[in-house]
């Protein structure tokens, strides 16, 4: 376990705008997301939109890799490379995107439908979601960030699906990558204890089927599931509270911040 970063009110204040931005990324590009566009298209879209906004894309050029967004089709699970590959109908997607607006970071993920999508994948979306929902519940002063992962473990296994442990979310504000590591999948009362001025991303990834992934040969970066099945994921930045947790790329009011 390394350092935790305990933030100022400062940087708390640019991380959240940051934040705030990386979520207003992910909205601009609901209107491209459909049939017949490239995963490419997405990306450029995104750079776009960060840019204009005085933000610049972490992931580009980050330990070499070579996009501003990550977009993970069907059965990628992270860490999909844009490229020409066209959507298509009965599709879900998953778009990755971490801003540094001013020096401070903010890392959000959602799914997006493209047309009708099987009720295999949208109930994969669903237990997904809820998963994000359930881990952001464990978040305040004096709980173990182990409580995050065994809440998400208990209840995908539950639902029959597979809880990626190669890939877990992180600390993050002013740096992409801190401490401590969240993983999805953890041992109750396992961890460091969360305190105020924290900040990190909760990032579940669930598989239809199991929980292993491996890395393709030829890009070396994106991810996929074992078996050729869907996975899906969501991800928001978190700052924990005196009282609670606040989530940064909240920007639709989804979660009431306690």
């Amino acid at each position: 376990m390394g350092m935790v970063i305990i933030k100022t009110p400062a940087q708390i204040e640019g991380i959240r705008k940051s934040s705030k931005l990386a979520a207003q990324t992910l909205k601009h590009l609901e209107q491209f997301v459909k049939a017949g566009v490239t995963t490419a298209f997405i990306n450029q879209k995104a750079e776009e939109f960060m840019r204009s906004h005085g933000a610049i894309p972490a992931t580009l050029n980050y330990k070499g890799y070579p996009a501003a967004t990550c977009i993970s089709v069907n059965d990628v699970v992270c860490h999909g490379v844009p490229n020409q590959t066209v959507l298509r109908d009965g599709d879900i997607v998953n778009v990755d995107v971490t801003t540094i607006l001013n020096g401070f970071y903010g890392d959000t993920c959602t799914m997006y439908k493209v047309g009708q999508v099987s009720e295999e994948a949208q109930n994969l979306m669903d237990v997904t979601k809820e998963c994000l929902y359930l881990g952001i519940m464990e978040c305040r002063p004096g709980n173990f960030v182990g409580n995050i992962g065994w809440a998400i473990g208990n209840y995908a296994r539950k639902m029959g699906y597979g809880v990626v442990y190669q890939f877990c979310g992180h600390g993050v504000g002013v740096k992409f990558h801190e401490d401590p590591e969240v993983s999805h999948d953890a041992d109750r009362n396992s961890g460091p204890k969360m305190k105020p001025g924290m900040t990190f991303t909760i990032e579940p990834m669930i598989n239809e089927g199991k929980a292993r992934v491996k890395i393709d040969k030829g890009d070396k970066w994106t991810v996929r599931t074992i078996d050729g099945k869907l996975s899906a994921q969501y991800e928001h930045t978190l700052l924990i509270t005196d009282t609670g947790v606040e989530v940064l790329t909240d920007i639709n009011g989804e979660y009431k911040i306690t």
